[in-house]
């Protein structure tokens, strides 16, 4: 583990954002919102009036200093495509910055559709290489909530991860919807289950597990490799969650980032705010939080506010 002083963090927060290049995983069907998402993909679902759900990933990554974005997509893709061409197209390619539309499609071999959330990144892997970037990090499209990932990509490389995954405590009982992991006193994930029907519970807070948000940060030659040796695999569901994380917890090369080192939020004290809108309820509680006055709550209303899309 590499300990760093404050200047080199400056340094870093510069530098690792410039060498990464951020994979939004935007193709799942969101069948739990059912109309919402009966004519487009739940990424495309709007938020707090014009805004919609993908907009929180794209600019974290802008705000973060990555400047380079996949979206890969799959169902019903064209209202996605739409707003990320009409909306998100004020990137300087000559400085080599861009979002591009990874849709799955038709190749000399293999599946036509994303088997898994791993194989949505494999099957545009020839892509995906020549961007030539050191770090690559997997985001989902569904999520409302404000990080730095420069912060993340600072943890990783103190902690001389091959993978890390962003984390943070949810109430046991709603464990059972998210990856759950164990770690060490150094934050090296020891244990992880994706969405047991019984979740171990952290050691310190009995009501509570650590779950895995979905965001993960890896050194990209070590997830080519990964993802080829997934791909061979005829046993495996090609899922990050399900397949590739236990994989590399089991080598010893997982780390946990505790999200508090690197949500952002205008109050310190508040409870970290991050939100899985995957159900009506979830979505429609979101939604509510824009006009909530409880200060942790508050924090969707400035995430709008300073969005790129203004």
């Amino acid at each position: 583990m590499v300990s760093l002083e404050k200047n080199d963090h400056l340094m870093l927060a510069r530098q690792l954002p410039l060498k990464s290049v951020a994979l939004i995983l935007a193709g799942g069907r969101g069948t739990r919102l059912k109309d919402l998402t009966n004519k487009r993909a739940k990424p495309a679902v709007h938020f707090g009036g014009k805004f919609r759900i993908i907009d929180f990933a794209l600019s974290n990554c802008i705000n973060s200093g990555i400047r380079r974005m996949g979206v890969i997509t799959q169902y019903q893709s064209h209202t996605l495509v739409q707003h990320i061409q009409r909306g998100w197209s004020f990137f300087n390619e000559e400085m080599n910055e861009f979002v591009d539309l990874l849709p799955a499609q038709q190749r000399m071999k293999g599946e036509n559709w994303y088997r898994g959330t791993a194989d949505a990144v494999t099957q545009n892997l020839d892509i995906i290489r020549r961007y030539k970037a050191e770090y690559v990090v997997i985001l989902a499209g569904d999520h409302i909530y404000k990080q730095d990932y420069s912060r993340m990509l600072i943890d990783h490389v103190e902690k001389g991860a091959r993978c890390t995954v962003a984390c943070m405590p949810v109430p046991i009982e709603e464990a059972s919807a998210f990856g759950v992991m164990a770690v060490d006193e150094n934050d090296k994930i020891i244990e992880f289950v994706e969405k047991p029907a019984n979740p171990p519970s952290m050691p310190n807070d009995p009501s509570k597990s650590l779950a895995s948000m979905g965001i993960y940060v890896f050194d990209a030659d070590y997830l080519y490799e990964l993802l080829e040796e997934d791909d061979r695999d005829e046993n495996s569901s090609h899922d990050f969650g399900k397949d590739l994380i236990p994989k590399i917890t089991e080598a010893g090369l997982a780390y946990a980032h505790p999200f508090p080192l690197s949500c952002v939020q205008s109050d310190p004290d508040a409870e970290p705010y991050w939100r899985d809108v995957g159900t009506l309820e979830a979505y429609w509680k979101a939604n509510l939080d824009l006009a909530s006055v409880v200060p942790e709550t508050g924090y969707v209303r400035s995430q709008l506010a300073n969005s790129h899309l203004q």
